[in-house]
């Protein structure tokens, strides 16, 4: 047993952390959950559309369902008048529309049988059952045709994908009420040492709050995971092996701060080889030296120093790994994040309207969707970026340098 002597050796952080990769780690099971609580849970299975969505042609703007031959030709000094033969209400069953009649609908409406297009109510005129119209449109213009955003049988999500709102709106949609998604991982907090003294307790000489727990706990909340504390553990072999021992059954993961170094009384490294394996002690970091990795029971253990920097750094260095591991996932990149990007092609903007276009953000390159209507779910799925052109700008060009605002985590499934 090495003590008071220093490391025998440390390993470089990505020594250790290929070395961690290499063990075998029990994954994290799946669950379902209400669609009401699963934002932000990592998807367990793919979602494959029952339904087209939307799941009839319903019109895109508010105005006069036609047939688009019967208004070739209109203008504002030519109008062509159609009958006015009703009128169809969201929500509403669809009427029949024949050769030389309008009906009034609004966005969202389905399209009367036997129309093919919307005039927009800017370019009509109602008078006496009768409607104006002074614009031609063409077949299938300010519709939203059936399973323009999805189709039936389409893989809309994979597995792996950290659920958005936007991804919990199109699998409602689509009709599920449930998913199937990662349990959230659970992760033991133990603080080791006889000199810790609980939260809210007044510190005599010599001792010393335990402020690494609450930290820990709050740290291990911001992953997503549940952390449990399982309180002090003092210098004492087999009550710590005893806590640890715990909390392994309890948890998919366990961290232990504090006796982990290489003094007489930093035990945990040898609580761990009692009960597992210890598979890296010591780590080239300053601070972060005595960090730890192990296996209990096929459970990893994430061994942390004492000193707070050092741990919450440790903490960050590694438990990212740690959770990559357990569930086969890895974020690259954060939502929110904004990054630089090539602009693969022209995106247009109107002068005085802020404009949100939506990319797909891939190697350093922003292409911009070509189906971005605001009923279209879906482009909030793909998308994975937003690039904002300001009210004073006709938009930006091909190749031009761009920030891309992540409106999604980028992810690695393993």
């Amino acid at each position: 047993m090495v003590r008071l002597k220093g490391f025998k050796e440390r390993a470089s952080v990505d020594q250790a952390l290929r070395s961690f990769s290499e063990i075998e780690i029990k994954r994290v099971e799946s669950e379902s959950v209400s669609i009401f609580e699963a934002c932000g849970r990592i998807l367990a299975e793919d979602i494959v559309a029952k339904w087209d969505v939307p799941h009839f042609d319903r019109s895109a703007v508010d105005g006069y369902a036609v047939r688009a031959e019967d208004t070739f030709g209109a203008s504002p000094t030519n109008p062509i008048i159609l009958k006015l033969a009703g009128e169809v209400e969201i929500g509403e069953k669809p009427c029949e529309l024949k050769q030389g009649e309008a009906v009034k609908v609004s966005t969202g409406s389905a399209l009367p049988k036997g129309a093919n297009a919307v005039v927009m109510l800017e370019y009509t005129k109602e008078f006496n059952g009768n409607v104006e119209i002074y614009k031609a449109v063409t077949p299938w213009e300010n519709v939203s045709r059936r399973g323009e955003d999805v189709k039936a049988g389409e893989v809309v999500l994979k597995r792996g994908e950290i659920l958005q709102p936007q991804d919990v709106g199109i699998i409602s949609a689509l009709g599920y009420s449930k998913v199937r998604v990662l349990r959230r991982p659970k992760v033991a907090v133990i603080a080791t040492g006889n000199e810790l003294v609980e939260v809210g307790k007044a510190p005599k000489i010599g001792k010393v709050v335990n402020s690494n727990s609450p930290m820990l706990c709050c740290a291990i909340r911001e992953f997503g995971c549940e952390p449990i504390y399982f309180g002090i553990a003092k210098d004492d072999l087999d009550v710590m092996a005893e806590k640890i021992e715990k909390a392994t059954k309890s948890a998919d993961v366990i961290v232990v701060t504090g006796g982990t170094s290489v003094g007489k009384k930093d035990l945990v490294p040898e609580v761990v080889k009692r009960l597992g394996k210890l598979v890296v002690h010591g780590v080239a970091m300053k601070p972060g030296m005595p960090t730890g990795l192990g296996v209990i029971d096929g459970k990893p253990i994430l061994l942390l120093p004492g000193f707070p920097v050092a741990t919450l750094i440790a903490f960050y260095t590694f438990f990212p790994e740690i959770l990559t591991k357990i569930t086969g996932v890895k974020v690259v990149a954060k939502k929110w994040s904004v990054v630089k990007a090539k602009l693969a092609r022209r995106i247009p903007s109107q002068p005085g309207v802020r404009t949100f276009a939506r990319v797909v953000l891939k190697e350093g390159v922003a292409e911009p969707l070509r189906t971005s209507g605001s009923g279209i779910l879906t482009s909030m799925i793909r998308a994975n970026g937003l690039i904002v052109i300001p009210e004073d700008k006709e938009g930006f060009e091909e190749g031009e340098d761009v920030e891309v605002i992540l409106i999604r985590d980028i992810v690695r499934v393993f």
